[in-house]
């Protein structure tokens, strides 16, 4: 009897039974990439991209908190540009991009790395937003000519990112503000909405003629074919208002693109810069600030003030953290005649997706007492703020 032939082995083994993960070396696993050090701690060691991200968290976090020099001596990347080029890398490679940008922010802060912002192959390599602008426009004077064309580049992919997500939505709230703010019951005949005249009406359907009677009539008065609306952004340019200028910049943009309303921007420290011909251009408008120095309120309203030719129409909006300067009672007296003459009056602590401002308290309670509320403002909630502000009605205050 025969023996059957035996199958030639297989060159690719059968793959060995899937095993799922012990829960109690992924907890282990976890605390070591949280903790730092070394195996000694909780017995793991690291291995492949485990390790890679495990350095570029120790080159960030691994120094003590008051080595500022700590990404240099903990991972050997010193003060070479090339070298915190590629920490940069890394960290978009193994982290999302919101989590990029908090490490961003955290080795400028912490590591004092804006001198290396100034370098062209670091720029390039960072993810851009809305605080690597306020860094960039923090050191423009001291940046070289080979960096300042890649730091344009860096503030317009921004500026061009906010605009997209904010420009429709604001131009479609302001204009039905508008529309809703020029609307009458006397309108002319060439000014009669039709549309909302019919639907104002329908109780008065007559059926046997088939017709609406129109003792009701809508529409809008002569004003709304030119500028209905003055709008005056005062925007404080200190230091810690970086991210609130950026966004008021786009937003001054958005605002003047819009035919029914002058727009106009003014930034200040303790002296006064009104940027209302470069409006339209918030690049333009971000490189002609000069973010850090002292505060001076009460002059920016002054200069503002002046320029106001419509009290009744015009909206004055104050984005500033309101630690003033200058002179505090004649700041609050400016505000007062401003709202005396029919000037409607916002302040905001700040124009930003940041948590809750530090602020003047006490400036912001003398504020509100004048009929003013001061409160923080996200880039997503300002559009409502300034469409009542506009119709003169509540403002949509966030609970705090």
């Amino acid at each position: 009897m025969s023996t059957p032939p035996t199958a030639p082995a297989s060159p690719h083994p059968a793959p060995a039974p899937h095993r799922p993960p012990d829960p109690a070396d992924e907890r282990l696993r976890r605390w070591r990439l949280v903790l730092g050090g070394d195996a000694d701690g909780t017995g793991r060691a690291l291995a492949g991209t485990d390790a890679a991200v495990d350095r570029t968290l120790t080159a960030l976090y691994g120094g003590s908190p008051g080595d500022r020099a700590g990404l240099g001596r903990t991972a050997g990347l010193g003060a070479s540009a090339p070298s915190v080029a590629r920490w940069l890398g890394d960290i978009r490679a193994y982290f999302p991009s919101s989590v990029v940008q908090v490490m961003q922010r955290d080795a400028i802060d912490r590591l004092g790395l804006d001198a290396l912002l100034l370098e062209p192959e670091t720029l390039a390599a960072v993810e851009a937003d809305v605080h690597l602008v306020g860094a960039l426009l923090s050191l423009r004077g001291a940046m070289p000519e080979t960096t300042r064309e890649t730091a344009r580049a860096v503030v317009r992919k921004v500026v061009d990112d906010l605009e997209k997500r904010l420009a429709t939505r604001t131009r479609a709230v302001l204009t039905g503000a508008l529309d809703r703010s020029a609307r009458t019951g006397r309108p002319r005949h060439r000014d009669i909405d039709w549309n909302r005249t019919v639907r104002a009406n329908l109780e008065n359907y007559l059926p046997a003629h088939r017709t609406v009677v129109p003792e009701r009539l809508v529409g809008h008065g002569r004003a709304s074919r030119g500028v209905r609306k003055e709008v005056v952004l005062c925007v404080d340019q200190s230091g810690s208002m970086a991210a609130s200028v950026v966004h008021a910049a786009v937003f001054g943009a958005v605002l003047a693109s819009m035919r029914t309303i002058a727009t106009r921007l003014v930034v200040f420290d303790t002296s006064v810069v009104d940027l209302t011909d470069r409006v339209e251009d918030p690049v333009d408008v971000l490189f002609g600030t000069r973010l850090g120095g002292g505060t001076d309120i009460n002059r920016a309203l002054a200069h503002c003030q002046s320029r106001i030719t419509r009290p009744a129409d015009t909206v004055v909006v104050l984005v500033s953290d309101l630690y003033e300067g200058g002179i505090r009672d004649e700041m609050l007296k400016r505000v007062a005649a401003m709202k005396a003459s029919g000037v409607q009056f916002v302040a905001l602590l700040a124009l930003s997706d940041e948590g809750t401002p530090a602020y003047d308290r006490d400036h912001a309670a003398a504020l509100a007492a004048l009929g003013v509320p001061a409160f923080a403002c996200t880039p997503d909630l300002f559009p409502e703020v300034m469409a009542a502000a506009l119709e003169k009605r509540p403002l949509p205050i966030p609970a705090a």
